[in-house]
């Protein structure tokens, strides 16, 4: 089932429910604790925290770009995107993380890493970074650390991925 999601940047009054829908999709209530401390962090940027919603506005799915580094060249970071359990599989993940990326390349933003699942970001252009000698401080494995330029005229840098503090990495 694919819906036709309709996608926003988030408002305050959508705080509380994003933070429902994170605790919902993950097992822990850590992606919930860390985008409460990103929305705190520098590394915040308006406009691009989305939220896909029903033709009601009911909240659907969430995903978040905050400011990375990849050594000293900004980038964002993709996560953590979350959608309902029970609207997994409709198209709203997509939905969120199609519109913010697009909110990134509106705001004159080149390049998205995500640490993710290595089957489900490639259909959003990511690509393996290590490709580009793009990596982390920390062991992962190379196929889930991923990368993206929303500008063919900015290639991808190298260099070590440096995530906002609320990470911990």
């Amino acid at each position: 089932m694919s819906i036709n999601w309709i996608t926003r940047a988030e408002t305050s009054a959508d705080i509380p429910t994003i933070r429902d829908i994170s605790l919902a999709a993950f097992d822990t209530p850590l992606e919930a604790d860390l985008v409460d401390a990103l929305r705190a962090d520098p590394s915040w940027i308006e406009g691009l925290s989305i939220v896909a919603t029903d033709h009601d506005g009911k909240l659907i799915g969430h995903a978040l770009l905050t400011r990375c580094h990849i050594d000293d060249t900004p980038a964002l970071c993709l996560g953590p995107v979350a959608v309902w359990p029970k609207y997994q599989k409709t198209g709203a993940g997509s939905a969120v993380i199609r519109a913010s990326l697009q909110a990134a390349k509106e705001l004159g933003e080149h390049f998205v890493t995500v640490l993710g699942h290595p089957t489900y970001y490639p259909r959003f252009g990511f690509t393996r970074a290590s490709k580009y000698g793009i990596g982390l401080s920390i062991d992962v494995p190379d196929e889930a650390m991923m990368a993206l330029t929303l500008d063919a005229d900015h290639p991808l840098p190298s260099g070590t991925v440096h995530y906002a503090a609320p990470f911990g990495i």
